[in-house]
């Protein structure tokens, strides 16, 4: 694979400074929420996943890694399971949404509950939408000269780039709550959809090894792919045990039947 090699410099601006602004953001909400009295501190660990979620987002895109994945598909892939699932998965269990609300006045955070109230907030979380946005993009990309040509436009490249970080992070809050959500699926809703979700990304990587993209080397392809497999594999464990852990704790909450 050719990149554009005149656009990485400007790449690493659009992808690097939003990256140490969410940091900074988050951090200053963090310190604007420990100050008000009357809530309690801010969990350190949040802002430790924060931070580590938008460093593995930072690594996909900026840096040797991200130099790398203009070339072999196999880093690629590896910039693909950092920016469309590890890091959003990380991200989504700072609850950023949360700690926005616990920052703001109480009309400010009244507006943004009714924005997440919304019908369009609840359309592209819902776990069915979310996953076709995720594994239909991953399908699309792969599948069709797409691919090949996002290493060819620089615009392209940047928006497929944020396709997946956005697509990966709806994806992991229609799957796990941790955030306020107004609009709520059934665990077992939800589990469906992430085992048909996960079939469609297992299937996929068997389908690159089979047939790679066009100009990927054979054995570049088939390497890539079996990470793709098996690294997202790891990751999904990863939500399942959050997903299910959620599962338990509901369950043990509600009460036990009455005896007759």
């Amino acid at each position: 694979m050719v990149p554009h090699e005149a656009g990485w410099s400007l790449t690493d601006l659009l992808f690097g400074l939003p990256a140490c602004a969410a940091l900074f953001l988050y951090s200053w909400a963090v310190y604007k929420s420990n100050r008000i009295g009357r809530l309690r501190q801010w969990p350190v660990y949040r802002t430790v996943l924060w931070f580590a979620g938008v460093l593995c987002i930072s690594a996909a895109l900026v840096g040797p890694l991200a130099a790398q994945s203009h070339h072999s598909f196999t880093w690629h892939m590896a910039s693909h399971l950092l920016l469309g699932m590890l890091g959003p998965l990380l991200m989504a269990l700072a609850a950023p949404m949360t700690l926005v609300l616990r920052t703001l006045d109480v009309r400010k955070a009244r507006r943004i509950s009714k924005l997440l109230s919304s019908r369009a907030v609840g359309f592209y979380t819902n776990p069915i939408i979310a996953s076709l946005f995720n594994i239909g993009g991953l399908w699309i990309l792969y599948t069709t000269g797409l691919f090949q040509a996002m290493h060819a436009n620089l615009l392209l490249h940047v928006l497929v780039h944020l396709h997946m970080l956005a697509a990966g992070y709806l994806f992991t809050i229609s799957m796990i709550y941790i955030d306020p959500v107004s609009h709520r699926h059934s665990f077992r809703f939800r589990t469906a959809v992430f085992i048909v979700a996960l079939a469609g990304h297992g299937i996929l990587s068997k389908f690159l090894y089979a047939y790679p993209p066009h100009g990927v080397e054979i054995e570049d392809a088939r390497a890539g792919a079996m990470l793709m497999y098996y690294g997202g594999d790891a990751v999904d464990l990863l939500l399942i045990i959050v997903l299910f852990h959620q599962w338990y704790r509901s369950a043990r909450r509600k009460p036990l039947p009455a005896a007759t």
